[in-house]
Formats: C-alpha cells, sequence, structure tokens
C-alpha cells in the first residue's frame, strides 16, 4: 500500500466550516475540532457545546447524522467520527474558548505566580477576553481582578461549580 502524506491543516481548513454550519443547524457550537491518527486509525473528534443546555447524546447524534457522507469527500482516507460534549473539566486551548466560557468558572495555572510567594494555581472566573490584552479573571481567594497574557498561561480548565456549590 502507497503510503501518503495528508495536509492535516489543509484538511481542516476545509471541515470547520462544513461542521460549524452542520452543528449551528442543529443549534450547537463547535468549540474544538481534532483531526488525529492513532494507532494506523484516523479520528475526526468534534467538542459541542451550547450556551443554554448540557450537551446531550442526542446532540451528538444530530451533528453526526448532519455531516454523514458531507465529509466524506473532503477527507481522503477512511476515518471515525467522534461527536461529543468537553466534558466537566476541558482544557481550553483556543483564544475562542475563552470568548464562550465567558463567565465560567475555570482551574487556571500560571507559568510564574501573580505574586511572590503564591500558588501558580488557583481557581477564577473568566470575565473578558482580549486579544492584545489577554483575559481579564476575577480570582475568588483574593476578591480582585487581573489581566493576565495567554503567554503566561500554562493550562486553563474549566472548573466544576457543582463541586463548589455543594460544600456551601
Amino acid at each position: 500500500m502507497p503510503h501518503h502524506t495528508y495536509n492535516k491543516k489543509e484538511i481542516l481548513e476545509n471541515i470547520t466550516p462544513i461542521i460549524e454550519n452542520t452543528a449551528m443547524r442543529c443549534g450547537v457550537i463547535p468549540i474544538e475540532i481534532e483531526l488525529s491518527k492513532e494507532d494506523a486509525r484516523w479520528f475526526l473528534r468534534i467538542f459541542l457545546y451550547s450556551y443554554d443546555h448540557d450537551i446531550s447524546i442526542d446532540d451528538c447524534e444530530k451533528v453526526s447524522r448532519g455531516l454523514d457522507n458531507l465529509l466524506d469527500d473532503l477527507i481522503p482516507f477512511k476515518y471515525y467520527l467522534e461527536v461529543s460534549s468537553p466534558g466537566i473539566e476541558k482544557k481550553l486551548k483556543s483564544e475562542k474558548e475563552y470568548i464562550i466560557f465567558k463567565g465560567k468558572s475555570i482551574t487556571l495555572k500560571l507559568k510564574k505566580p501573580l505574586f511572590e510567594n503564591e500558588d501558580k494555581t488557583f481557581i477564577c472566573k473568566i470575565l473578558d477576553y482580549n486579544q492584545n490584552e489577554g483575559i481579564t479573571i476575577h480570582r475568588f481567594f483574593d476578591k480582585k481582578d487581573y489581566t493576565i497574557k495567554l503567554d503566561d498561561i500554562a493550562s486553563a480548565n474549566l472548573y466544576d461549580d457543582k463541586i463548589e456549590n455543594n460544600d456551601k
């Protein structure tokens, strides 16, 4: 069998608008589209989000069915489609996600602490996002707002508010 090299970036650029349109018709947003090869198999993973409801199996099936055959001409190899919700503690990977998850709590891990002798990791709420400034957050433990450049962030994960609310 001849060995092909595929331009993953090009394929993603071609399929993203179709996935976005299909998801929008189903009333959801694709926050992450990932094409990866694992053990000689290709996987196209689409993570869905909605502003007004938790993503259901029904949402995932609607998007899967909506995409049925639409992508086959654009993806030149056999692939497995997985459509799911991002999971409770999803890692934020793109600038778009800081906008989508505005108002949500996150666990933020910085490359170095904001102040000396402080923890690099803390829970905060995303207040705003600006391409030049970075993200503006409200830090719970000192009840102050800070703006942090994306370059200073080691990782950001959604924080499950449900855990916090049970403690009260």
